[in-house]
Order: structure tokens, then sequence, then C-alpha cells
């Protein structure tokens, strides 16, 4: 779901681009990027929901902070996008509701 986004990009070198997968969808993004920005680059979003509302969420502080940029990256989720650089072949989805927490054997 493309949207629109007052993230703009500089011109870069196209040599630096990587393709990464979110949510089944080609997006090209710069090496060096964080997921985040390459989400936000790409216009698309929000990137998760709440577990108590389940009102859409989308990267706010871009260092860490806020936690509103969690996703599922390559399967793990609860990931903060804005810490994770982008790798060739990544695989981003959104993360809806509550995370799943295993059970505990006692």
């Amino acid at each position: 779901m493309a949207s629109d986004s007052a993230f703009k990009r500089l011109p870069a070198n196209p040599a630096d681009a990587v393709e990464i997968w979110v949510e089944g969808q080609a997006v090209t993004a710069r090496a060096g990027d964080s997921v985040a920005a390459a989400v936000l680059a790409a216009g698309l979003g929000p990137t998760r929901t709440t577990p108590v509302s389940g009102s859409p969420r989308a990267p706010y502080c871009m260092m860490g902070v806020c936690f509103e940029c969690l996703m599922e990256i390559d399967g793990q989720p609860n990931t903060q996008g804005c810490m994770i650089l982008v790798t060739d072949g990544m695989k981003v989805s959104f993360q809806r509701g509550a995370r799943d927490i295993p059970e505990c054997s006692a």
C-alpha cells in the first residue's frame, strides 16, 4: 500500500542500489539505508499497528528511541527498522498487533 510521503531523496549513484521485499513487493533501496528509511522513501506504510487499539503507526524518531518502526525483518518480529541496514534480498513484513510470545514450560 503506497502512500504520499514528505520523505524525499537526493540524487545518488545507482550502483549502490539493493532490492528488498516489503510485504511481497520489490523495493529498490540504497546500500546504507535503514529498513525504515527505505520503507518511507518507497512511500509504504504504516509499518505496524498497536496491540491495544489497532491504530496504524509508522517510523518516527529514526534513531531507536520511539519503537514506532517495529517490523518483521527476515522472519524476526519486533525488530526496529530504523536500526537495521538493508541488505539485498531482505524480506520485510509490517507488524500487526501484539507479538507472539512462546509459552514457557515449567
